[in-house]
C-alpha cells in the first residue's frame, strides 16, 4: 500500500467522524471542528471551545487491518442477542478499555 492510500483511509475516517459530531451537536457550525492536517502533532480533531464543552474528547482514528481481533471480539460481544455489545479489553499493566460502536458512543453523549 501506498502512502496516498493511506492517507486518504486516514482522512475519510477522520471525516466521519467530524461529520457524526456535527450531526449529533446540530449548532455546532462547520468551523467549530476542523479534521488536523496529515502528520500534524496533537489530536486528530480540533475543537473550538464551543465543541470542546459539548463534546469533552480528544479523538484519535486509526483505520488500519491489525485490529481484525478487536472487530472479532466486539462481534462475539454482539452475538445473539438484540442489545447493543460492548467489549472490555485490558492489556497487562494498562487501564481496561471499553469498545462500543461509534454510533452507540455519540448517542450516549447527546
Amino acid at each position: 500500500m501506498n502512502a496516498k492510500y493511506n492517507t486518504r483511509k486516514g482522512r475519510k475516517l477522520s471525516n466521519l467522524v467530524r461529520e457524526k459530531i456535527l450531526k449529533t451537536f446540530r449548532h455546532l457550525r462547520k468551523s467549530d471542528v476542523h479534521v488536523a492536517g496529515t502528520g500534524a502533532n496533537g489530536p486528530d480533531l480540533l475543537l473550538s471551545r464551543t465543541a470542546t464543552r459539548l463534546c469533552p474528547y480528544q479523538f484519535e482514528q486509526k483505520a488500519q487491518e491489525r485490529m481484525k481481533t478487536i472487530y472479532s471480539w466486539h462481534k462475539q460481544a454482539c452475538k445473539n442477542t438484540n442489545l447493543d455489545g460492548v467489549l472490555v479489553m485490558r492489556m497487562n499493566g494498562k487501564n481496561p478499555l471499553v469498545v462500543i460502536d461509534m454510533d452507540l458512543f455519540f448517542d450516549l453523549i447527546k
